[in-house]
């Protein structure tokens, strides 16, 4: 398990205050694992050029883990980066853009010659709605991450309005597209099956592969299948109501939920758990949330 001891520069570069800093030691020393993340809004509180924005992150993540390492040499820290771009008509911060993007792979480089873990950013974006803006901003940021090598990614999937809201729709299609970057990570293997002669000798040229003995014994395990896409053609799918993206994962989510079915749990375990929550409950008064 880690905590994320983030978001310690909120005026000027290199300032981790006292009770973030206490927190890094209080982790260090139980040898509790943390995330060292800056939070950095270039032309805010970093410089607004992409270089400048990932130097000033490098040095507060490593200024940050070398605090814990001060308490306890070894304790395991993880480095990490978030990078924001703005929009500097209005001063809002921007998620799913190029720049940061960039940053993340810059980070994965630095992560790897440090030889450390490195967490980044995932499905971000500012899009109120599971639309396309949302798509095309988060799959910019999560392909960074992935490519750049991260560790650890925060968030995977359900992110909008630049984390002010959810979606159940995004979170399933983004759910699904972690799927399909299972896959790619996977890579290509590349040996006497893979490069598949066999399949090409079987009938000649001129044939199709469909019925050869290599399609048929891998043509169910041969490609990612996603569980939202849909691949038919425009007259099958019109045929069937054209129902599209947003609606098939509202649907999904829905029958989630319907069929979950809580993990078993020992009576006595569950009584326990409930009276100390309310014990707790009765020992102090409510806040204001």
């Amino acid at each position: 398990n880690c905590v994320v001891m983030g978001n310690f520069n909120t005026t000027s570069p290199l300032v981790i205050d006292g009770v973030t800093a206490a927190g890094i030691r209080t982790y260090a020393a139980a040898n509790q694992g943390s995330i060292h993340l800056p939070f950095l809004l270039g032309g805010a509180v970093a410089p607004l050029t992409t270089a400048g924005m990932v130097a000033q992150g490098l040095a507060e993540s490593m200024a940050s883990c070398a605090i814990a390492q001060l308490t306890r040499p070894g304790a395991p820290t993880i480095l990490a980066s978030f990078f924001s771009s703005m929009s500097l008509r209005t001063g809002s911060p921007t998620f799913g853009t190029p720049e940061p993007a960039i940053g993340s792979l810059a980070m994965g480089q630095l992560a790897r010659r440090l030889k450390m873990p490195l967490r980044c950013a995932g499905n971000f974006s500012t899009s109120k709605l599971p639309d396309g803006q949302a798509m095309q901003q988060s799959m910019m940021s999560m392909m960074s991450a992935v490519q750049g090598g991260a560790n650890y990614v925060l968030h995977s999937a359900g992110f909008l309005d630049g984390l002010l809201s959810m979606s159940y729709e995004k979170l399933v299609m983004d759910t699904d597209m972690c799927g399909a970057l299972h896959a790619y990570l996977d890579g290509m293997a590349v040996n006497e099956d893979t490069l598949a002669f066999e399949a090409l000798n079987e009938l000649g040229p001129g044939q199709h592969l469909f019925s050869t003995q290599h399609t048929l014994r891998h043509y169910e395990t041969a490609y990612w299948d996603s569980a939202l896409d849909d691949n038919q053609p425009w007259e099958t799918w019109d045929e069937q109501g054209g129902i599209d993206y947003a609606q098939r994962a509202n649907t999904r989510w829905k029958k989630i939920l319907r069929d979950y079915e809580a993990p078993a749990l020992d009576q006595s375990t569950d009584e326990a758990l409930n009276a100390f929550m309310a014990r707790r409950k009765e020992s102090m008064a409510d806040m204001w949330y």
